[in-house]
């Protein structure tokens, strides 16, 4: 392969990141809790993974038919430069930047193996450049190994970018095996450095994106420590500056040797990626003022972060400690509903039409509801959205994983919650739950209230309509008769289990619910098939119904 002049390398790291972002999600947890250098916060994992999120959220925004190649890399590299958090996502945010940099200026005619394996080599030289004192042992030692490795394959003229990204990252994790021998805080822990581990898990999702082909995951054992190790114990900051000082800096570039010189003296941990103007800066000090005024001479510092690693470990060490470890967060539509949800052990937001949760709301049931997992079910389409924010803000800020599960209607979130089971891993719990959620096709009944053009079509003030899967379908006059027809649409698919719950204006009716005789009528017409009816107690909707 071959890389002519005005061909394109989008789409390929478009893949990349989008791997390399849900492989940095699946080993988020294992990575913080190899987390020991230079200070054991258990954050490494977390950082590395929001750092690539925050340039995946860049280059997809960059993304257009018109725009060119080497503007949406340098917006895939300034959004790790923005987005960068902590000592590893500021070495990984300069090794992407590194990158996008090579790709941007490719001699005509190059190999693309050259290309690739250049790329490596440039990134790692940017990353060494970056530290103030470099420390094998870390990532930047995993970072050379891979280096050189692709620069040996790209020299054999028959060699493919598949060889390069093979040799890169099977050089990484050999390199990932031998850091405990060449940092004593590692052997002594018993552990891999994090940073190395994820840099690895970036090398693994490069060739994964490139080939298909996936790693398989390492054992539940590194080193002597099981995965999740616990944290250490005693007074972690003994050793080493109390504080975590980070900034965006607009200096220019001759000024940053200056900043180096003052920051050098003052810890250790100094990293300083960018260029063109803008800086990322990353240091651990005792003196925060003096790191800060350092800035403040030699630029513009905005978006300053001051972290106490005393506090930041004792949180890593309360979010290991949970009671709970995973929970789930429901939105309801009426108290039967609540009760059916919390029943399941899930935690409950009052929700539905008119008085749908904030994204605050979410937030505060994720972040207090004491669990180090969380899987969200907001059960309407129009709280999809809030609950997404919400759960991004709770993993950035409170570090806590959440899924959302984008669960349109009720039953739905009623069909995924019956199938939880917090014994399973979270990814195959929230996969389970996800696929039962889209197989359960959803339904209700409701009253116009104004005259509008639906599906099936006018509708006056009073008329009943039937709703299937979000759409307004059928117009009627009768509750029985339009639940029925919702009820035969949906179950006309096939079906195990019809699930009816009854809204708060479902009155018996000669002694009779609306929802008894809908359920009467499905036993009687699909003997076969089972119903269950609860008391949702949900406003403006008498029926709503599932299939499974």
């Amino acid at each position: 392969m071959t890389v002519e002049k005005g061909s394109t390398v989008l789409p390929a790291v478009l893949r990349f990141v989008d791997v390399a972002c849900d492989a940095l999600a699946e080993a988020r947890e294992e990575i913080d809790a190899l987390n020991v250098f230079p200070v054991p916060d258990g954050d490494t994992g977390t950082n590395m993974f929001l750092t690539m999120t925050a340039a995946r959220d860049a280059l997809q925004a960059a993304v257009d038919p018109d725009a060119e190649e080497p503007a949406v890399l340098a917006a895939l590299a300034r959004g790790a430069l923005l987005g960068a958090r902590g000592n590893s996502g500021v070495i990984l945010a300069q090794m992407v930047s590194a990158v996008c940099r090579r790709l941007s200026r490719v001699p005509e005619g190059e190999r693309a193996a050259v290309t690739i394996a250049e790329s490596i080599r440039e990134a790692t030289d940017a990353s060494y450049a970056a530290v103030g004192v470099p420390v094998e042992g870390t990532i930047l030692t995993v970072s050379r190994a891979a280096s050189n490795a692709a620069l040996a394959v790209a020299e054999d003229p028959a060699s493919q970018t598949a060889d390069v990204y093979a040799a890169a990252a099977a050089a990484a994790r050999e390199a990932l095996a031998r850091t405990p021998e060449q940092l004593q805080t590692l052997a002594d822990a018993g552990v891999v450095d994090a940073g190395g581990r994820g840099l690895s898990v970036v090398f693994d999702a490069a060739e994964t994106a490139l080939t298909g082909r996936r790693r398989v995951a390492p054992p539940s054992v590194l080193g002597s420590r099981r995965i999740p190790m616990p944290m250490p114990t005693g007074d972690l900051t003994a050793e080493g500056p109390a504080y975590e000082v980070m900034y965006l800096l607009d200096a220019d570039d001759d000024a940053v040797p200056a900043l180096r010189g003052r920051l050098l003296p003052l810890g250790d941990s100094l990293v300083i990626v960018g260029g063109d103007g803008l800086w990322n800066v990353h240091v651990h000090v005792d003196d925060v003022g003096a790191a800060i005024e350092a800035g403040i001479e030699a630029g513009r510092p905005y978006r300053v972060r001051v972290t106490h690693f005393a506090e930041q470990t004792q949180a890593a060490r309360e979010r290991r400690s949970r009671v709970a470890g995973r929970r789930v967060v429901a939105v309801t539509a009426g108290p039967g509903l609540a009760d059916l949800f919390e029943s399941a052990g899930a935690v409950v937001v009052s929700g539905g039409p008119g008085r749908r949760p904030s994204a605050g709301m979410l937030l505060v049931a994720i972040t207090e509801c004491g669990a180090a997992e969380v899987v969200v079910l907001p059960n309407d389409p129009d709280s999809v959205r809030a609950a997404e924010i919400a759960a991004r803000t709770a993993e950035e800020e409170s570090e806590v994983r959440v899924a959302v599960i984008p669960s349109q209607a009720q039953v739905q979130g009623l069909a995924a919650v019956a199938v939880h089971e917090p014994g399973r891993t979270f990814d195959a719990d929230v996969l389970e739950m996800t696929a039962t959620a889209r197989h359960a096709r959803h339904g209700a009944v409701t009253i116009a209230a104004k005259k509008a053009i639906t599906m099936g079509g006018p509708c006056e003030p009073g008329d009943v309509l039937g709703v299937i899967a979000g759409d307004f379908a059928i117009v009627g006059e009768d509750l029985y008769d339009v639940g029925v027809e919702v009820i035969q649409r949906l179950i006309g698919g096939g079906g195990e289990l019809v699930t009816i719950v009854a809204g708060a204006e479902d009155r018996p009716a000669n002694g009779e619910r609306l929802a008894d005789r809908w359920a009467a009528y499905v036993e009687e017409q699909h003997p076969t098939v089972d119903v269950v009816v609860y008391d949702g107690g949900q406003e403006r909707y008498p029926l709503l119904v599932g299939v499974e």
